[in-house]
């Protein structure tokens, strides 16, 4: 950990760490119990909310751009005297009944910590993903889907993601290969309808991605099919990898609040397993990760902060 001597100590009632739809709920509804509130978050708020091209299942917006929709829940929880500071938290410490969050600037106290730090794509782990990243693999259609105009792109993933982004990336793109390890999709019923009518789309059923061929750029892809065996060269121009989440819970994996794979486990009121440390969103271990049920889990986390520290003052 980072030497804490020279950093400034500061008071709050509240800690978010994590500017996403739960995180933010959460300051809206902690700053309006009258609860010194701040986020602290490396990056815009909103997090993956940014990096969705339209959003049509939140509630009051028939259709609505991720930025844009990001940006009114950054206005909400605001509203009421939250404060947001850009820093990159890199320890949490526990000290009785307070808590230490440790970022690259301050120390800040606090009785209440809510994690809120969400999760990333998680990546295939084969040559040459990572030499061609940024080269022809991405994890985000919106973020680069302008720059393969007129390509042939592979999508790898069969869920809701995959296929979303590859009916997203149809706008840009010749022609997008979704390949699926399944010989079925696992996406909304209404997603695998437009993808399945859409003329820009076919499918490789029953095939993993064994490697990303290309020097400067992508080349290809090597499939197995997984019924067959058969291994062969697919040329292509551009991979978008949908294969699932992983946690970004590292910051408190000291804290013996994780499962096996890093989701951090709470209840149905966002507690964890330590007093005062609750956890919203898509970091927790959950059967459903969509914006609704991160805003559902941030009203939880703010209200329950309320209440914990009224534990503390009686």
């Amino acid at each position: 950990m980072e030497d804490t001597i020279e950093k400034t100590m500061i008071n709050v009632d509240v800690v978010i760490v994590g500017a996403g739809p739960g995180g933010m709920t959460a300051a809206l509804y902690a700053s309006r119990a009258n609860l010194k509130t701040i986020i602290l978050e490396k990056g815009l708020p909103g997090g993956e909310v940014n990096n969705t091209a339209d959003v049509e299942n939140y509630p009051g917006f028939s259709k609505i751009a991720g930025p844009e929709l990001a940006h009114k829940f950054f206005e909400s929880a605001m509203e009421f005297g939250a404060q947001h500071s850009m820093e990159t938290v890199v320890g949490i410490e526990l000290h009785d009944q307070v808590k230490h969050v440790i970022t690259s600037k301050n120390i800040y106290v606090a009785p209440v910590v809510i994690i809120a730090t969400g999760s990333q794509h998680r990546k295939l782990d084969i040559p040459g993903e990572n030499l061609l990243s940024g080269k022809g693999v991405s994890y985000c259609a919106v973020c680069d889907g302008f720059f393969f105009r007129n390509r042939h792109l592979v999508v790898v993933g069969g869920g809701d993601s995959a296929v979303e982004e590859g009916i997203y990336l149809t706008q840009f793109a010749d022609k997008v290969t979704i390949v699926h390890r399944r010989d079925s999709l696992r996406a909304q019923q209404i997603l695998q309808e437009r993808a399945f009518k859409n003329d820009k789309i076919d499918f490789i059923w029953d095939t993993t991605v064994e490697e990303v061929i290309g020097d400067q750029s992508v080349e290809g892809v090597f499939l197995r099919n997984g019924k067959t065996g058969e291994r062969y060269t697919y040329p292509c121009e551009g991979v978008f990898i949908y294969i699932g989440l992983v946690p970004n819970s590292s910051l408190v994996s000291h804290l013996d609040i994780t499962d096996e794979e890093g989701w951090i486990i709470t209840n149905e009121k966002m507690e964890t397993r330590i007093p005062g440390i609750f956890a919203v969103g898509d970091v927790r271990q959950t059967h459903l990760r969509q914006i609704a049920t991160s805003v559902g889990d941030g009203s939880h986390a703010g209200h329950m902060a309320y209440q914990y520290i009224q534990t503390l003052a009686d």
